[in-house]
């Protein structure tokens, strides 16, 4: 048995100014997508869960990058031709498996997952089995739906699961393949516009966990809860339960609409509470002086790469060293002209900065400043939580003391995933009292087992909790928060 593995997974942000070029995507072809056997990742979970059945998995095209605004029409078009003529000129292919985002909006195509899953499903035929994972972040459709087989979305936030899911699609196409079983898949919208909700601690914890329990009923193949992507302005916004079946569309709508029902009367404890750069610092000074050998993480959740932000945002870093903070980091801010400039100095050089908020006003002004360079790192880095054994490349690194506190600073926009980025520059987190990063959710899967406590900034920012701030010109329906008379007709 061969099966074909391709996809394009970004998650779009389309309130960001720039569109997204076909060069900033990292990809994988060939040998290079076999590499990543190994990796927690969606292909090298499905790589992995292949060579484990004897099965072969045929590489055919994966491409991705850092949430970012809209994908430019062109580069859309041609990745979306590259994985059809793939599979076309690839004889002997029993079943497909994507690796999705589920957020993904070129220019002109608002649903490029529904988009690309409908043209490969034209191309191969109904008889092929082909099944999807993705990132829970998604805006998914129907249409989307309608033209796999299964369709599988992490289940965690942070998404340490990827690889699962993705294994899970490659089991249900083997199936389908040997056993001839076949499958419906239900979409059902609820109408709520959700903030980044961790599954680490309730709410998210406790919904998840009801999900799970759903997906274990007799006949259930997959329940995916998609939490929905907020900062994006398409028609079909919002947050969706989708549940796979074995060929039983009765059980997937009940199910589904069961599970959505319970999401919507219990959406007012999702609802989101910020806190100013300034109000997280009083509160973790707060918190650390009853913190004992652990340090206080404050996460700047409205400067989220992860979601489309800069990275070079200066709220928060601003605070904190207006407040004076004693054993204290900064972990890290993007500014590749600062790291630019600290390796042509060197180590032990003292020098004048212009810190940060290049971008735009939104997130900051620049903090124009002395620091002393102590040391230096080119930023290629192996993950160690989420994507475990994954490299990631953060440019040149520097770590500046300003003011007594250690500023890490690098050049490629990423959130912080895990103290890795601290250790390549000699900061160890677990001899802080504070510990600053920017990322929503994803950083808990490397901080939240060493964190006294957890603090969130959200000051202003592209991916602030304050998600009334964001224009919708194509999404007409109501939808909650926005709209308190937002209602959900499910059918149960």
């Amino acid at each position: 048995m061969r099966i074909a593995i391709a996809g394009i997974s970004h998650e779009t942000n389309t309130y960001c100014r720039d569109q997204t070029q076909a060069d900033a995507f990292y990809q994988l072809r060939g040998e290079r997508m076999l590499k990543t056997r190994g990796q927690q990742s969606d292909v090298g979970g499905a790589i992995d869960a292949c060579e484990a059945a004897g099965v072969e998995p045929v590489p055919i095209l994966f491409a991705s990058t850092q949430p970012s605004g809209t994908i430019a029409h062109d580069a859309y078009q041609a990745f979306k031709q590259e994985i059809l003529d793939g599979l076309a000129r690839t004889p002997d292919i029993d079943a497909i498996v994507l690796c999705l985002h589920g957020a993904g909006v070129a220019d002109g195509v608002d649903d490029i997952e529904g988009d690309l899953a409908s043209s490969i499903r034209e191309q191969v035929g109904e008889s092929v089995p082909m099944a999807a994972c993705f990132d829970l972040h998604g805006n998914v459709t129907q249409t989307m739906a309608d033209a796999l087989d299964g369709v599988f979305a992490c289940h965690h936030y942070p998404h340490i699961d990827l690889h699962e899911r993705a294994a899970e699609a490659v089991a249900l196409t083997i199936r389908m393949h040997r056993e001839g079983i076949k499958t419906h898949i239900c979409v059902v919208n609820v109408p709520m516009l959700m903030p980044t909700t961790t599954t680490y601690i309730d709410p998210g914890k406790s919904r998840l966990a009801r999900m799970l329990d759903a997906e274990r009923k007799p006949g259930v193949i997959d329940v995916s809860w998609f939490h929905g992507f907020p900062y994006t302005d398409v028609a079909h916004v919002g947050c969706y339960v989708v549940v796979t079946t074995e060929a039983d569309p009765e059980l997937a709508q009940k199910v589904a609409d069961t599970l959505a029902a319970e999401l919507w009367n219990d959406r007012e404890t999702f609802r989101a509470k910020s806190l100013s750069a300034a109000e997280a610092v009083s509160a973790a000074r707060t918190a650390a002086s009853t913190a004992h050998n652990a340090p206080v993480v404050i996460h700047e959740t409205s400067d989220n790469c992860g979601g489309g932000s800069p990275g070079d945002g200066t709220h928060l870093l601003r605070a904190m060293l207006e407040a004076g903070l004693e054993d204290a980091c900064f972990g890290f801010i993007v500014d590749p002209q600062t790291a630019s400039q600290a390796h042509a100095a060197g180590v032990g050089a003292t020098i004048d900065i212009e810190l940060g908020a290049r971008y735009d006003d939104l997130h900051g002004t620049p903090i124009v400043t002395r620091a002393y360079v102590k040391a230096l790192h080119d930023g290629r880095l192996i993950m160690q939580a989420m994507f475990k054994g994954a490299p990631i490349n953060l440019g040149p690194m520097t770590r500046l003391v300003i003011d007594g506190m250690d500023v890490i600073v690098a050049s490629k926009r990423s959130q912080t995933f895990d103290p890795e980025p601290f250790l390549a520059v000699g900061v160890d987190v677990m001899r802080c009292k504070y510990v600053a990063l920017k990322s929503s959710n994803h950083f808990r899967a490397g901080f939240q087992d060493i964190a006294a406590e957890i603090i969130t900034a959200d000051p202003p920012g592209s991916t602030t909790h304050h998600i009334e701030v964001f224009p919708r010109q194509k999404c007409t329906r109501a939808l909650w928060p926005l709209d308190e008379h937002a209602a959900f007709s499910g059918n149960t």
